[in-house]
């Protein structure tokens, strides 16, 4: 068996490929809306304002644990508005794009499992997209 080494190399596809950050059932807004984290204080206080209190103690000292912030991509929060039943957390994003100052965000199709427990969700996710892409809405679209 031989090893060889490889250079890590970025791709086309790499750069336009939308990448989920962060996805939760609870702790969005009851309106669909979106917002852009501009940089890492700012994306460090959704996550905290979002999470509550779910912090690790470390020693005496509690410490929250956050996902790397993103350099060179747009970050955008995503709150979903307010569902009655199912989970509607976001796990995939099959493609974006922009149109008309709208970017579409194709995420795959929820599909109930029939009679569920009625109870209040708020999802919202954090995903990033290429930071040369320039838009004023974001628009999910749901597909099989």
């Amino acid at each position: 068996m031989s090893c060889t080494s490889t250079i890590a190399q970025k791709s086309e596809d790499m750069q336009t490929k939308a990448e989920i950050i962060k996805s939760e059932s609870q702790g969005g807004t009851a309106n669909a809306g979106f917002v852009i984290i501009k940089n890492e204080q700012e994306f460090h206080n959704v996550i905290k304002s979002k999470e509550g209190t779910s912090l690790v103690e470390v020693g005496s000292e509690p410490v929250t644990k956050y996902p790397a912030f993103p350099v060179g991509k747009k970050v955008i929060l995503y709150n979903l508005g307010s569902f009655r039943s199912g989970d509607h957390t976001i796990k995939e994003i099959k493609s974006i794009s922009v149109k008309d100052n709208v970017l579409y965000v194709e995420v795959p199709m929820y599909e109930s499992g029939g009679m569920e427990i009625q109870m209040l969700s708020n999802p919202w996710f954090i995903f990033t997209v290429p930071s040369n892409y320039q838009f004023t809405s974001v628009q999910l679209k749901s597909s099989k």
